[in-house]
């Protein structure tokens, strides 16, 4: 593979890095806003300084809160859009691609993977394994585990940020409005919390740094594709 170092790959379209960024600034956005509209004294940040910063820069919390509305309605509106438009071409085989498991590959993937990350591949063999990964395909299953709650997720912040956002004019303050509160604030920890190990996969392990070039330029090195994602790769050169 020596002379193909250099050899790029296609492994992202335009639209595919465009949603990606999209949703990342957005992320951040409704998150730094929708902390800033705890009022509960208990669960705010920094003693509710924040809360305070927030309001402070938008004037006041009414206006924090529609503009944290108007940035869901975006974002949410953005990727209704997206799934219209794109369902076959991208939705359809990104479906897929995520729910495509192998039990044994996949489990001795996370094994060795954990292992590797942890306790480094002076262990594996100690433990009579090679430091080689089984093949995965165009996403590895470490990925495909993000990708599954993290679409779920996603799709249960803008349901129940809707709900939040109509509850004066129609629902009011009833049981659907308070539980709406409630999953909404879960559902945003654990896809946040999904996130964190995201970008830490994608942007600061080791040997991921074509990954996350990917998600500006559109491509990877031939040599990448083929170590890290093997079966994916395999059915790009056939």
């Amino acid at each position: 593979m020596g002379e193909n170092n250099n050899m790029q790959i296609k492994r992202h379209d335009k639209i595919n890095i465009f949603m990606h960024w999209f949703n990342a600034v957005f992320w951040i956005f409704l998150l730094l806003t929708g902390l800033g509209l705890i009022r509960n004294q208990d669960l705010q940040i920094f003693s509710g300084r924040w809360a305070d910063f927030m309001q402070g820069i938008f004037g006041s919390g009414e206006a924090l809160l529609s503009v944290h509305i108007l940035a869901g309605c975006i974002w949410s509106g953005g990727f209704l859009l997206y799934g219209i438009f794109s369902i076959k071409k991208h939705v359809i085989p990104f479906v897929k691609e995520i729910l495509t498991i192998s039990p044994a590959r996949d489990t001795m993937w996370l094994i060795k993977k954990g292992i590797q990350m942890t306790l480094g591949n002076k262990i594996l063999k100690k433990l009579g394994m090679d430091s080689h990964l089984p093949d995965q395909g165009f996403y590895n299953v470490g990925q495909k585990i993000f990708a599954i709650p993290s679409l779920l997720g996603g799709a249960v912040i803008a349901v129940t940020g809707f709900i939040m956002a109509v509850s004066d004019m129609w629902l009011e303050n009833t049981a659907v409005v308070q539980w709406a509160i409630l999953v909404h604030f879960i559902a945003v920890i654990l896809v946040f919390a999904g996130l964190f190990i995201h970008v830490y996969m994608a942007g600061i392990a080791a040997g991921e740094k074509p990954a996350f070039i990917s998600m500006f330029t559109g491509k990877v090195p031939e040599e990448y594709a083929e170590h890290h994602h093997k079966l994916w790769y395999d059915e790009v050169k056939e």
